[in-house]
């Protein structure tokens, strides 16, 4: 009560009505605002639980002996404590980060395994040749088992045939196929005693919640992984953005509500502090800038675009109208010859050596790039037979009066 003893009639009363209008927002957004449907997230984490998430699998592992676990910071950590039973899940992740990619091949080259699925997951495995189908399908289809590999079990399985790897190198082994493309993968990745073991599918679609139980897809993804003993198996989740801070806990429609009541607190300080009539003081006066401010700015414009041949030709064209002006020419639109030529006829001995000036000042219009001090030289020059003629014209009007009088 004494926050609200200390304010004005008027100013408790608009703190008052913006309070009510926020609480009214507040109640109307929570009214209104959706419910998230867990089915139309399509990543593939094991925090999931919806259509197309993975957390049937990951408990699965759990339940079936496994040690598995979820990895959430940099793969850059994992890769320096990788051995021959480190097994890495890479469920469509998302980076471009060449970190990523070399702890990826580190983990292999120690004789880890890793399954990754998808596009992405693909271009971050060694050797990676992933390229778009034929025929592009977001379909699930049942890709058969092909050849002798160890993954390719006894059934279909159902997946998405987006992506396709070739078999352009021995090593490479295809397990299934959809429409004669490679949809399933597998091979070695090192040297010498130590070979680690890349498996990459074309999506996540065999171990996502909504299809894990179809066909083979839980025999695929066991296959995948290997045995249950010796093994420690990692669900990669910092490719994800899952959680990678405190403040990405921070979802739903708390965002909303804070925004709303960030606003109101906006509103309420303009309209608080913006009802007098005028300024306080009275704003400066912004002087003029001199004419030869004006100049130096121009001048070191043009010496900053390197525009010394435009600044030639707006002189050129000025002393080509002025002349055309002064010889009795109904048109400025002459050459250097030609406009010495009336000159010439029209000043006699006031036109010496004009020529070759105008015909330089000409040439030097289309010389790109023209040198400042060779464009400045030209100016005046031009200025300086400008000002000849003036006098010259002045001269033969005052003649030609003194004649009439």
């Amino acid at each position: 009560m004494k926050l609200l003893a200390s304010l004005t009639y008027k100013d408790r009363q608009m703190l008052l009505i913006t309070v009510a209008l926020v609480l009214v927002l507040l109640t109307l957004l929570a009214l209104v605002s959706p419910s998230e449907d867990p089915n139309r997230n399509p990543v593939p984490s094991s925090y999931l639980s919806g259509q197309h998430g993975a957390k049937a699998a990951f408990t699965l592992l759990q339940q079936s002996g496994y040690t598995v676990e979820r990895w959430e910071q940099p793969l850059s950590d994992l890769a320096e404590q990788s051995g021959p039973s480190t097994v890495v899940i890479l469920a469509e992740p998302f980076s471009f980060e060449p970190a990523d990619h070399s702890a990826i091949a580190s983990i292999l080259q120690k004789g880890g395994r890793v399954l990754a699925t998808g596009g992405q997951g693909g271009l971050l495995l060694p050797g990676s040749e992933v390229t778009m189908s034929k025929g592009v399908s977001f379909a699930a289809c049942e890709a058969q088992p092909d050849g002798l590999s160890p993954l390719a079990g006894a059934g279909p399985i159902w997946i998405v045939p987006s992506y396709t790897w070739p078999e352009s190198r021995p090593e490479i082994r295809a397990a299934y196929t959809c429409a004669s493309q490679p949809v399933v993968v597998e091979y070695p990745v090192g040297s010498g005693r130590v070979t680690g073991t890349a498996v990459w599918w074309a999506s996540s679609t065999p171990l996502e919640n909504g299809s894990i139980t179809r066909a083979q897809n839980l025999e695929l993804l066991l296959n995948s992984i290997g045995p249950a003993k010796s093994q420690h198996v990692y669900w990669d989740e910092s490719l994800h953005g899952a959680v990678q801070s405190q403040w990405d806990l921070a979802k739903g429609p708390i965002w909303p509500l804070l925004s709303l009541g960030s606003l109101g607190l906006m509103l309420l300080a303009i309209f608080s502090f913006s009802r007098r009539s005028g300024p306080i003081r009275p704003l400066p006066q912004t002087p003029r800038t001199t004419p030869i401010e004006f100049l130096e700015a121009l001048g070191a414009l043009y010496r900053s675009t390197g525009a010394a041949s435009t600044a030639m030709q707006i002189a050129w064209e000025r002393f080509r109208s002025q002349a055309a002006l002064l010889t009795g020419q109904k048109t400025s639109q002459l050459d250097a010859r030609q406009l010495a030529a009336a000159i010439d006829r029209r000043f006699g001995a006031a036109a010496t050596g004009m020529e070759t000036d105008l015909l330089e000042a000409e040439e030097a219009c289309t010389e790109d790039p023209l040198k400042p001090n060779r464009a400045l030289t030209l100016i005046q020059t031009l200025r300086r037979h400008e000002e000849t003629l003036r006098t010259a014209s002045s001269h033969r009007e005052a003649i030609a009066f003194s004649v009439k009088v």
